[in-house]
């Protein structure tokens, strides 16, 4: 059994008694022993106050990278990068549905040697700090989790449910086979290994965290395993046996620190994820951190000698379609630059310098600053017209015929695109009703773009024109990132629930006989295009060829085309979308020859203008909301409380924890009014990092149906009211702040999709230090079934 305590006792000693062990019961049976391992180099343990490397103290100065997020190409330099910022150690995210894409058939080769980049970055001089998973989060597809999961009915993820906990341990087993060979214990760069994320915001089942860490324990894992959340989660799913470390931002240092030290008394304390900057998602601006903030928040960890991991050092791209989604539904772009010390494209930023000259005043005994690594090639390309088109819908292959249409995972699809196709008789106008849409859909009647479908703002319903004659219906469905946070990771893709028709006479009729096509935007289905002269704007895959006399980085720029894919030489570069906030995709040299290079484009809404270049620079952080087909509309006007009676009214506290406000009796309502008086600082500026609301018995309400309505003011940088549902203590809403900054009071209102009877409320204050403006002070809650006079313009 290998012990987990905050005991001095070596955890090579441990593995010495084991090996011991094999070899006297392998003499017993009359079997060959096997060859010893050699000798580990160090050891590695956790003391009563530090973290014992060599048996001396030893602060961890950690940064996360993602190798998939990395061409192979450049992993070297990339981790020259992060040796260069001040670093000692890289925390390594594996992602499962990386590496089992197919139930039971694992990959480890190319891109996904995991094993591979372990042995760089020790050659570099870097020790890995292992998270295998098997959630992971990290805004990637379905949270690292495997897309085959959703094909079992009845399966409860990050659970014990044999359907998911069979698969999970024996992925935790497979991982030990590749990776355990490279702990500290054996003479490789492994110091510790995390056991699940951030778990405590999601369950509260020990059981299931002992079973994942036995798992990994039988996979080989000796060196000390450990857990990580926020601090508002850290009793969750809680265990003796598991090291424990918290995850915060800007601010949260002290108030944090207090929380790990109430549940884990001794031992070293070690921050898991300090954010530098945060993700991006679709239709929201770029997000950047506060440089000098961050510095001091690093300075003050690193005087009391606390470890800590940025997350993260070097964001990269997710390249592909790994991207994956927000909650309730907001789609991460596929440039992953988070706002790094490191850029996307591996460049020193001001926030590398300011970061690494702190840590260069900091280094341990015998350590030495390196410097970092030339910057890679970066090259232009000039414009060029893409004149070849492959239209969608011309360019379907055999279909699949069914009774109704089911979700895309029901046909063995895991991701991309499909058309559902049934005929429908001549008739007067018909409203066409989807149960859901994950996530986009675009309804055709024999050819022609009649409506549009959107999960975001839950538009499921298109007007079907009359018809002389029977007609061809088709719903093109573009299925993004799932969702990779919460309860929404179980997000199945394409059409949910019924589909009908009614003329606004008779009853809903589910109409039956339809024909499916997946279009899993693969190498097979790229190379089976035809493709002509471009004519029209529909959805269509545009091909071309960019001259490049010596390759190097670039960054196409996709500002004339709409929302769609694209690739070049093969290459999947990822998702893009005119709405910004990302206008570019980043293009590794390696990806480029000399001569020509194809490149092909799938536009699902069709360009301005099918020209495309590649730049010197990354555009980043251009937002165009009114090319967004069906955005979310705020409604209109100011919401009135004069002569209705709050629900409760609450007077809250600075302290950065939940806070729970239980209301007299059961309230029923559809919309939820915040009409916010005042804030503990005294400021003008109003914030929230989450809301919930319960329900009977206390259960926090599902909010996958909420909408933000109305606010009456944000921040421009990233913080809109949206961020109170999405689950990330972290992120908050903030009102706009400035000379000319509305004051108190300020309202938020939400629409909760249906009447719903509401006990109480929880909120969240903003992250940080009790410096952080905004946390609420004095607030009246009100519920009601009409929006408060305001005018609800639709979605």
């Amino acid at each position: 059994m290998v012990m987990r305590s905050t005991s001095t006792i070596p955890w090579t000693f441990l593995t010495m008694r084991h090996r011991l062990l094999s070899l006297a019961l392998l003499a017993a049976l009359g079997m060959p022993a096997l060859a010893a391992d050699p000798a580990p180099a160090h050891t590695f343990t956790i003391g009563n106050q530090d973290f014992l490397l060599d048996g001396k103290p030893f602060v961890i100065r950690c940064g996360e990278i993602h190798f998939p997020r990395v061409p192979r190409e450049y992993w070297r330099h990339r981790l020259q990068m992060c040796k260069a910022l001040g670093l000692n150690a890289v925390c390594v995210y594996l992602f499962w549905n990386f590496h089992e894409w197919e139930e039971g058939r694992y990959d480890w080769s190319g891109q996904a040697d995991v094993a591979e980049f372990c042995r760089l970055a020790q050659a570099e001089g870097l020790w890995v700090l292992l998270r295998p998973g098997p959630y992971s989060c990290a805004e990637w597809e379905m949270g690292g989790l495997p897309w085959w999961l959703l094909q079992k009915d009845g399966i409860k993820l990050r659970n014990r449910d044999p359907k998911f906990l069979e698969p999970a341990v024996r992925y935790l087993k497979e991982v030990g086979r590749v990776l355990a060979p490279l702990q500290i214990t054996r003479g490789g760069p492994l110091l510790m290994a995390q056991v699940e994320n951030e778990y405590g915001s999601y369950g509260g089942d020990a059981e299931y965290m002992g079973a994942l860490r036995q798992a990994m324990i039988d996979g080989g894992f000796e060196v000390p395993l450990f857990a990580c959340n926020p601090a508002g989660a850290l009793k969750g799913g809680l265990r003796s046996d598991l090291f424990q470390v918290v995850n915060f931002g800007k601010g949260g240092v002290k108030n944090s620190f207090d929380a790990l030290r109430k549940i884990q008394p001794t031992g070293p304390q070690m921050n898991g994820e300090y954010y530098p900057g945060w993700f991006d998602t679709w239709g929201s601006r770029h997000h950047t951190g506060d440089d000098q903030g961050i510095v001091n928040d690093l300075a003050a960890m690193l005087t009391e000698r606390r470890s800590f991991s940025l997350y993260m050092a070097h964001g990269g791209t997710s390249f592909g379609l790994w991207s994956g989604a927000d909650r309730p539904f907001k789609p991460d772009t596929s440039s992953y630059d988070y706002d790094a010390p490191i850029s996307e494209a591996g460049w020193v930023t001001p926030k590398f310098t300011a970061i690494r000259t702190l840590f260069g005043q900091h280094l341990q005994p015998g350590e030495v600053l390196t410097e970092p690594p030339a910057a890679n090639p970066v090259i232009t390309i000039p414009s060029v017209t893409l004149t070849a088109a492959a239209p969608v819908l011309a360019n379907l292959g055999t279909p699949i015929v069914d009774r109704v249409p089911r979700n895309m995972e029901a046909y063995g699809q895991s991701r991309g695109c499909i058309v559902y196709r049934t005929t429908i008789p001549a008739g007067p106008a018909l409203r066409l009703k989807v149960g859901a849409i994950h996530d986009f859909g675009w309804v055709f009647v024999e050819g022609a773009a009649v409506g549009t479908l959107d999960r975001r703002s839950g538009r499921t319903t298109v007007v079907l024109p009359a018809r002389s004659a029977p007609a061809r219906i088709e719903i093109l469905v573009e299925a993004m990132g799932r969702v990779n946070f919460g309860g929404e990771v179980f997000d199945r893709k394409g059409l949910l629930g019924p589909v009908t028709l009614q003329d606004g006479t008779a009853a809903p009729v589910e109409p039956t006989g339809w024909e499916v096509v997946p279009l899993p935007l693969d190498a097979p289905q790229l190379a089976r295009l035809t493709y002509g002269p471009a004519t029209g704007t529909g959805p269509a895959f545009w091909r071309g060829s960019l001259t490049v006399a010596k390759p190097g980085d670039t960054f196409l720029d996709l500002r004339t085309w709409g929302k769609g894919v694209v690739w070049i030489n093969g290459h999947c570069l990822g998702r893009f979308w005119n709405i910004g906030p990302t206008q570019t995709a980043y293009v590794p040299g390696p990806w480029l020859q000399a001569g020509a290079n194809e490149v092909v484009v799938l536009d699902l809404v069709g360009p301005r203008s099918p020209v495309i270049a590649g730049l010197d620079k990354p555009i980043l952080d251009e937002v165009y909301p009114a090319l967004d087909f069906t955005r979310t509309r705020r409604a209109e006007g100011t919401p009135v409380f004069a002569g209705l009676s709050p629900v409760a009214t609450a007077s809250f506290t600075a302290e950065a924890t939940w806070q729970t406000v239980r209301f007299a009796a059961p309230a029923p309502g559809r919309y939820l009014a915040l009409d916010l008086v005042s804030a503990v600082d005294g400021g003008s500026t109003a914030a929230i990092a989450e809301l919930e609301l319960t329900g009977p018995g206390g259960a926090v309400l599902p909010n996958t149906t909420w909408r933000i309505l109305a606010v009456d003011s944000e921040d421009p940088k990233g913080l809109e009211a949206e961020n109170i549902l999405d689950g990330q203590p972290a992120s908050c809403w903030q009102t706009a702040r400035g000379a000319k900054a509305p004051g108190f009071p300020h309202h938020l209102v939400v629409d909760l999709g249906e009447s719903r009877a509401v006990t109480g409320l929880r909120y969240l204050p903003r992250a940080g230090d009790a410096q952080e403006p905004g946390r609420l002070k004095e607030c009246r809650m009100f519920l009601g079934d009409q929006p408060f006079g305001l005018t609800v313009t639709g979605k």
